[in-house]
């Protein structure tokens, strides 16, 4: 087996940053944080699966991560595969020692919240992924974060999230021993296949929402603008986890070529880039497809506001017309009244009360006034 250097410790995060973190620690298969070590306990307690196999085939599942660099180191033509689920510091920090893992990896992986990356350290590739599933009930795309050592000889996997299941993968190189036979690459590009695949439905379920938003838009449902922004910022979320793909397959591709890795597996890999191309290439139509979408509602919400002001502005127009009627007509009428009001005060001493031409006078004052007022307000379009 070749030689590991020894490991510089982790630096242990300071107790006031643990304790600010554990005030409100959310599950950790959301959070994807390390697990407060409240008991320190084996590192058997995170390990889902371990292996030992040879040419393609298991051959033995060793009880503990000791037992299983033991037997690497006597049998260094094997190849171990861990799979480790939410360990702690303390529990990852041994199986690093017993591999050789570079300190810096090994803290990326016990923080979790890393962009998707491929780094080498060595002999060794650390490689960060994101999976995705989507929640059919919840309409919710799920993100999953995995971490992946891999060696000469053995893979160890350190999984946060509930999703990708690796059992499916390890099941599936398990049934095809001659594709494992090609050691921790063919591994590597198991995961890497099947986290690209289990974006597929993402893709769909992403999709299917998008049409739906569509029908809401054009049917001027209120509450489309909230499901456009957290459709966004899902679609935001895994272009994010996408997008660094092709630039990790690249030099993946680039290192198998280097390297001299099997001629079928650099196809496999080649493969899953074109996939991962496919994938990467309909997330960025889907945030261009929501921009232009927020445009539309946008504007269809400006047309139905302009549409209810011009609406308002009519009706205060046509209300405004029948308050001059009103108007007019109360002018018009006022006008006799206050002539007859004036005249029927009965004054002892008053002009014209008893002229025997006032009554007369009057009404043709009265009937003056209002033809007159008729005129002006008609000439006004009052009436």
């Amino acid at each position: 087996m070749t030689n590991r250097s020894t490991r510089v410790p982790v630096p242990a995060r300071s107790p006031e940053k643990a304790s600010a973190e554990g005030a409100h620690a959310p599950a950790p298969e959301v959070s994807m944080e390390a697990r407060p070590e409240d008991v320190v306990t084996p590192v058997e307690q995170s390990v889902v699966d371990t292996a030992i196999y040879r040419d393609g085939r298991r051959i033995d599942t060793p009880p503990t991560v000791a037992a299983t660099a033991r037997r690497l180191r006597e049998y260094p033509r094997d190849m171990a595969w861990i799979g480790l689920f939410r360990p702690t510091e303390s529990q990852l920090l041994p199986a690093a020692e017993e591999f050789g893992l570079h300190e810096l990896a090994v803290e990326d992986a016990i923080v979790a919240h890393q962009r998707p990356k491929l780094e080498r350290y060595g002999d060794t590739l650390f490689v960060v992924l994101r999976a995705a599933t989507y929640l059919d009930k919840e309409e919710e795309v799920e993100f999953g974060e995995i971490h992946v050592f891999v060696g000469p000889n053995f893979v160890v996997t350190v999984r946060h999230s509930r999703t990708p299941d690796l059992g499916r993968v390890r099941r599936r190189m398990e049934d095809d021993p001659d594709l494992l036979a090609l050691g921790p690459e063919a591994v590597l590009y198991a995961i890497l296949d099947g986290v690209v695949d289990g974006y597929a439905p993402v893709i769909a379920g992403l999709q299917k929402d998008i049409d739906e938003i569509e029908t809401q838009v054009f049917r001027g449902d209120p509450r489309v603008s909230r499901r456009i922004y957290e459709l966004s910022v899902e679609v935001i979320e895994f272009q994010r986890s996408t997008r660094p793909l092709l630039g990790m397959l690249q030099a993946l591709a680039a290192g198998f070529q280097k390297y001299g890795t099997d001629e079928e597996l650099q196809r496999y890999l080649r493969d899953v880039a074109d996939h991962a191309t496919t994938v990467t290439e309909r997330v960025a139509a889907f945030r261009q497809n929501l921009s232009d979408i927020l445009t539309v509602n946008a504007t269809l919400v400006n047309q139905a506001q302009n549409e209810e002001i011009k609406r308002l502005t009519e009706a205060s127009y046509d209300q405004n017309e029948e308050i001059k009627r009103v108007s007019a007509w109360a002018a018009i009428l006022f006008a006799p009244t206050l002539i007859g009001t004036v005249y029927g005060m009965n004054f002892e001493h008053m002009p014209e009360l008893r002229w025997e031409l006032g009554y007369p006078f009057a009404l043709v004052l009265m009937v003056l006034t209002s033809v007159g007022l008729w005129v002006i307000f008609k000439r006004r379009r009052w009436l």
